[in-house]
């Protein structure tokens, strides 16, 4: 992309760098959003899918860490329109918000360190394989919320995200599942999960170490919308083995059917008819072709 927003500006790309000693550099002392938005070819438009959700989350994460945007959401909702048109976007995209502590210094208490704002854009397919993927429930637990706040979307907690998935790809998976201390299924490395069993989702309450996801919410909205039940509560693992289907949910991953666990098949070891149907919808939702959530839809053109 030819542009990039920083602190009200926009500005070209290959000038947006930062000093050797930015404090977030050393420390992960930063919030971010992962927010898509998406071509719709039948009407030549962009949708930025849930913006207003996504960056009341950022400022919720900043509020969490002492951390001052500088900027409205409705402010940076008009940033990221701004961005998306003078980059001239006419194909899916991923839009990366963040705020760092942009002073150079090591001292760790940021409460009235400089900050910067920013707003990236990058074209987006698929971030993990829409037919299905294999997963390993990892030796690494997920941070628990009275280590750290699970709840703001902070870039240094996403070493555990990291070290999680080198796991698994050492061992020849795609992607992790993380339990939280007790036990309990938490979730993948950037993402929420689903199990599905006679007919009933099911997924884990955010007191479980998770990230309450913005995805996770919208696809226990419309799967109701279909007509299906889903329950929040405590999954274990033996509940991934014998589950009928498994899925991923995030910004990135999308609806991703999980068909492998641990070397044991989900289900008939292909995409199930559940996860099927709630991505199908999902995608109409997010390209703008259910009138009923157009409000979560903001337009470029």
């Amino acid at each position: 992309m030819k542009y990039v927003w920083v602190n009200g500006k926009l500005i070209p790309e290959k000038e947006a760098t930062i000093p050797i000693l930015t404090h977030a550099l050393h420390y992960g002392t930063s919030i971010f959003e992962g927010i898509r938005a998406y071509w719709n070819s039948d009407n030549n438009n962009l949708y930025v899918f849930r913006a207003r959700d996504h960056y009341v989350r950022f400022h919720d994460s900043a509020k969490i860490m002492s951390i001052k945007v500088g900027y409205s959401v409705d402010e940076l909702i008009d940033a990221t329109v701004e961005l998306l048109r003078a980059n001239d976007v006419h194909e899916d995209v991923y839009i990366r918000p963040i705020t760092f502590v942009s002073a150079s210094t090591v001292n760790l208490d940021i409460r009235n360190l400089d900050v910067t704002t920013a707003i990236i854009t990058v074209p987006f397919g698929h971030y993990l394989e829409p037919k299905g993927i294999k997963a390993k429930v990892v030796s690494w637990l997920r941070v628990h919320n009275s280590m750290f706040p699970m709840k703001a979307k902070v870039s240094g907690i996403y070493v555990n995200s990291v070290i999680a998935i080198i796991d698994a790809k050492v061992s020849g998976f795609d992607e992790a599942i993380l339990l939280n201390r007790d036990g309990y299924v938490a979730e993948g490395s950037g993402e929420n999960i689903f199990i599905i069993k006679d007919g009933i989702l099911y997924t884990p309450p955010v007191y479980d170490s998770i990230l309450e996801g913005i995805t996770r919410d919208t696809i226990i909205t419309i799967a109701r919308d279909l007509g299906l039940t889903v329950t929040e509560k405590r999954i274990t693992r033996e509940e991934l083995y014998t589950a009928d289907e498994v899925f991923f949910t995030g910004t990135a991953a999308e609806v991703t059917p999980v068909v492998n666990i641990d070397g044991r098949v989900i289900g008939n070891g292909e995409p199930g008819p559940i996860a099927l149907k709630v991505r199908s919808y999902y995608m109409d939702v997010v390209h703008g072709r259910v009138s009923k959530y157009k409000n979560w839809l903001t337009p470029i053109y």
